[in-house]
């Protein structure tokens, strides 16, 4: 009697398993059919002969920096000469780059006399194959004739150059060199945007950036870094400097 039962719940059990079994095959199948069917479509959404043209264009990483954040603009030097920023100033040659204005209080003087040591740590390459820029962040304010007291009252010397432009450029050279914050209210305020350099290797395509206020032994070796380190082949021997030199 007991073995009936049991026999009996045996086969009760495998017509369960057997209608489980067909339903979840039948269930999976559907599954299937619908991924196969998707990924046809997805396949087929793909296939470049069903999409339309791109206007992909094969532009070379300096031309790409180039377009996106050396904007050619118009700018004057304090000795009143014309230059452009790229073909004149930036193209071919390893600069470095800080916004300032003429009557700022706060961080400007500081900063410019924290450069001016830097420049004489690199007297012997500033204005040859280094290139000193401060770009004035008020036109409005600072004329050629402003900017050139500005640099004779901190002792720059003819080979860091002062600049100044239309306000439309000169905005456009601070947001295309990254000289932004996120919040609108801190980005509008000028002095938020004159505490850093912009260091950079035009034609290797290197660029970066360090407090302006920082060690003035750091900050020139950083210079020196992005100077001569590409073309030691990996090597750093040579490109820190010390006291004195």
């Amino acid at each position: 009697m007991a073995k009936t039962k049991s026999a009996r719940r045996k086969t009760k059990g495998v017509k369960i398993m057997s209608r489980m079994t067909r339903r979840g095959w039948l269930a999976a199948a559907g599954s299937a059919s619908a991924v196969a069917g998707s990924a046809r479509g997805l396949l087929a959404a793909h296939d470049p002969s069903n999409s339309p043209p791109r206007g992909f264009q094969r532009i070379p990483p300096r031309e790409l920096i180039r377009r996106r954040h050396l904007p050619n603009v118009e700018l004057m030097t304090q000795d009143g000469k014309r230059v452009y920023f790229y073909d004149d100033l930036v193209k071919d040659k390893i600069v470095v780059i800080n916004f300032m204005y003429a009557h700022c209080e706060k961080l400007c003087p500081t900063m410019t006399a924290n450069l001016v040591r830097v420049r004489k740590i690199l007297h012997d390459r500033i204005g040859h194959d280094i290139f000193m820029y401060s770009i004035t962040l008020k036109p409005e304010e600072d004329t050629s004739q402003v900017l050139k007291e500005y640099a004779n009252m901190h002792g720059t010397g003819p080979d860091w150059l002062f600049l100044t432009g239309k306000p439309a450029d000169i905005e456009l050279l601070r947001r295309s060199l990254g000289f932004t914050t996120a919040d609108p209210s801190e980005d509008a305020d000028k002095s938020t945007h004159i505490g850093m350099l912009r260091i950079g290797n035009e034609p290797m395509l290197r660029w970066s950036a360090c407090p302006a206020e920082a060690n003035t032994q750091w900050i020139a070796t950083s210079i020196l870094a992005e100077a001569d380190y590409p073309l030691k082949g990996g090597s750093r021997e040579g490109s820190t400097v010390t006291a004195g030199k």
